[in-house]
């Protein structure tokens, strides 16, 4: 079967050489798109899938977890893990985009929601660019349609004046949508999806039409479980997802390996030391991070008080780049406790006063008794203040 063109090649403009006036290329910009930062892994698993794939799927549901969750093809292809967590999950997220039902990733913050979401989109569709952020503002025609309001006037509703959202493009192409933050988006803007979803149709009274969801549509939303009671979903809504929930990193070693990965590329497209130099302070910030969210310490020896903030897997990914960061431009290249204590410090005390007693009591208790943490805790009692 033949290698589609938006999995193998840049959107149109993105191959032209920089310069005045003309767009960057695709390894040039500071984060390329799914589909095109793993480019060569999707045109890989294109040429060796020979299993069934949905209509209008590039690769089959076996193929979108391979990419996922990593493998070795038979050619000897490496395919790098986007994820890494439990198979089973990723298994039911693609199965649901092969059916009916959208799909919801739900989770606390951090937890790579919006980041398998872009990637299950840039495997199925090889486009994870039809997208609608959720915020407090967000108006109905971002998930229905808008009007080119200069065509409205001069020559009334029509087609051509009508300006289709990211939703009834994914809808019309056979194609998977993404809406990011669905809890954030008002009740009666989330609303909108309900016929989307139940009937595959969207009305267009204006125009007396509607547009039909060809198949291979689907769509997939994230929403943090921090923000229940912001703008919770109708019974009604929440009825048309399959809701998958993804957890934080089961044990110390997978979180490591997650930070270490990401970070390994962000690096490389900030021109930052390799990772293997900070193996040791991403083990450290892990720690600190897990020990701090689970209220107790890795031995199970000593209570610890949490802080208000999640600490998540994200939060942790920030905090090693920045050190790597500070490492690159005003140290020796090698990451340090003292690189690392400022990013942990603000990411642990988002409340001036009842974070920082916490943080200090974190650090008398049990970061000062640890072997081999006396320059972390002589690095962060300088930061601290």
């Amino acid at each position: 079967m033949p290698v589609p063109e938006t999995i193998a090649q840049p959107r149109s403009g993105a191959e032209t050489d920089t310069g005045p006036g003309r767009p960057p290329t695709v390894t040039e910009v500071l984060r390329p798109h799914a589909e095109h930062a793993f480019a060569d892994e999707l045109v890989a698993l294109a040429a060796a899938d020979d299993r069934p794939r949905p209509a209008r799927w590039r690769l089959s549901p076996w193929a979108v977890a391979t990419y996922l969750l990593g493998g070795t093809l038979p050619d000897g292809t490496v395919i790098t893990p986007k994820y890494v967590g439990p198979r089973r999950i990723v298994e039911v997220a693609v199965t649901t985009l092969a059916t009916d039902r959208a799909l919801l990733l739900l989770g606390v913050p951090g937890t790579a929601k919006t980041w398998v979401s872009e990637h299950l989109a840039a495997a199925v569709s090889g486009d994870s660019t039809l997208l609608v952020q959720g915020t407090a503002g967000t108006p109905e025609e971002a998930v229905r349609y808008g009007w080119n309001y200069a065509r409205l006037l001069a020559h009334g509703p029509s087609r051509e004046a009508l300006v289709p959202s990211p939703v009834m493009r994914a809808m019309a192409q056979g194609m998977t949508a993404r809406v990011e933050e669905l809890t954030r988006i008002p009740a009666d803007v989330q609303d909108t999806l309900i016929t989307i979803l139940s009937e595959k149709t969207l009305p267009l009274p204006e125009l007396g039409q509607e547009v039909q969801a060809v198949p291979g549509f689907n769509l997939i939303a994230t929403a943090n479980d921090r923000d229940r009671g912001v703008n919770e979903l109708s019974s009604a809504l929440r009825r048309r997802f399959n809701t998958v929930v993804l957890p934080l990193p089961a044990t110390p070693e997978a979180e490591v390996d997650i930070v270490a990965r990401r970070v390994e590329q962000l690096g490389r497209s900030l021109a930052l030391p390799s990772v293997p130099d900070g193996v040791d302070e991403i083990r450290r910030v892990v720690t600190v991070f897990r020990e701090l969210r689970d209220g107790v310490t890795t031995d199970g020896r000593t209570r610890v008080k949490s802080p208000s903030g999640t600490l998540s897997t994200a939060e942790a990914i920030s905090v090693v780049t920045g050190g790597l960061a500070l490492a690159a431009h005003f140290g020796d290249g090698v990451l340090r406790p003292a690189d690392i204590a400022a990013g942990i410090l603000g990411a642990v005390v988002r409340d001036p006063a009842a974070d920082r007693v916490v943080w200090q009591e974190y650090l008398e208790t049990v970061v000062r008794e640890r072997d081999g943490w006396k320059d972390f805790y002589r690095a962060c009692r300088e930061v601290s203040g």
